[in-house]
């Protein structure tokens, strides 16, 4: 079997940046937001679990509807604004 060269296809995804003094846009973005009383955190339910969101990070709207967090480095990194 041979390796090839390959590469990730292009598609447009939304996304929002978490902070918490506009908690109302972000949970009006991702319905997938719960809120953990005890340590006053926010999680969101993921394809690969329960996962913390945390100021600053980018919460992504994938292709099939799904909502996962991203560290601001990583997104800044991997994501371009779309015209």
């Amino acid at each position: 079997m041979l390796t090839l060269p390959i590469k990730k296809k292009s598609i447009v995804v939304e996304a929002i940046q978490y902070d918490k003094a506009s908690i109302g846009k972000a949970q009006n973005f991702c319905d997938k937001m719960k809120y953990n009383p005890h340590n006053n955190e926010y999680y969101i339910e993921t394809l690969e679990g329960t996962m913390l969101v945390t100021e600053v990070d980018y919460i992504i709207k994938g292709v099939k509807g799904e909502f996962y967090p991203c560290k601001a480095d990583i997104f800044e990194k991997t994501y371009e604004e779309v015209e």
